[in-house]
C-alpha cells in the first residue's frame, strides 16, 4: 500500500515534537537531594570546683589512639559476638581520637591538678606526658542496648632513658544503658561513660601528681 506523502510528513513532525517534549521533561525533572549524614559530638565537661593544685609543672596531652573498627567517624554498632556495623549516616563531627583528646585536655585543665595541660601540637616540651588508648567505643545491641567505652591512660616522665618512664597506667571500662536504639541515645551514653572514666582517672592522676619523679636534669 502506498502511503500519502502528506500523512508521512505529518507523522514525522509528530515524532519530532514528541521527542522534543520528552527531552524537555527530562531536563525539568526534579533532582533528588544528596543524603546528608548527621554529625554528633561526644564532649563531656567537668563541673564542680577545681582541686587544690598539686604541681607547678605542665602536662602534655599526648596521642590518643583508638582501636579499629572504632577509629573512624562513623558510629559503630555491635550486633553479634563477631559482628560490628558502621553507620555512615550518623558520624562524629571529628575523628574520635581528636574528640576524646580535646575533651581530656579540657577536663584536666578544669581539674587544676597541673599548672597547665597543653595539646600535642604545642611547641613547649613539658616533662610529663599523658597518653591514652581507647580500646572500645561503640553501642552494644546484642541484648539490651548499651554504650561501651574502655580507655587506658599512660602517665610518663622525661628521664633521658635512664629508667622506665612510666609513672602509672590505669584502665577503665564503662557500660551505660540506653533509653532506646537511636544514635542520639548512643552518643549520650558514650558521653556519660567517658565522663565517668575521666572522673575516676582525675582522682588517680591527682595522687600521681602529689608524688611525681623529678624531671630529667633537675
Amino acid at each position: 500500500m502506498r502511503i500519502n506523502s502528506k500523512i508521512t510528513s505529518f507523522i514525522f513532525r509528530l515524532l519530532i515534537c514528541g521527542l522534543a517534549i520528552v527531552g524537555l521533561s527530562a531536563c525539568s525533572l526534579p533532582t533528588q537531594p544528596a543524603i546528608q549524614a548527621t554529625s554528633w559530638m561526644v564532649a563531656p565537661e567537668r563541673s564542680g570546683a577545681p582541686r587544690v593544685p598539686r604541681t607547678d609543672y605542665w602536662l602534655k596531652i599526648g596521642t590518643v589512639s583508638v582501636a579499629q573498627p572504632f577509629a573512624g567517624r562513623s558510629l559503630v554498632y555491635r550486633l553479634g559476638d563477631q559482628r560490628y556495623e558502621k553507620d555512615f549516616y550518623n558520624i562524629y563531627s571529628v575523628m574520635p581520637s581528636e574528640m576524646i583528646s580535646f575533651s581530656e585536655r579540657q577536663w584536666i585543665n578544669k581539674a587544676d591538678i597541673f599548672a597547665m595541660a597543653v595539646g600535642e601540637s604545642n611547641t613547649f616540651f613539658p616533662y610529663y606526658t599523658l597518653q591514652a588508648s581507647v580500646d572500645e567505643f561503640y553501642g552494644d545491641y546484642r541484648t539490651k542496648p548499651e554504650a561501651v567505652v574502655t580507655v587506658e591512660f599512660f602517665l610518663s616522665a622525661s628521664n633521658g632513658g635512664k629508667t622506665n618512664p612510666i609513672i602509672g597506667n590505669n584502665r577503665y571500662s564503662k557500660r551505660v544503658g540506653l533509653k532506646d536504639n537511636t544514635p542520639a541515645a548512643l552518643v549520650a551514653g558514650q558521653q556519660q561513660a567517658l565522663a565517668e572514666i575521666f572522673k575516676e582517672y582525675e582522682a588517680d592522676l591527682y595522687k600521681y601528681a602529689g608524688n611525681l619523679p623529678k624531671p630529667f636534669g633537675q
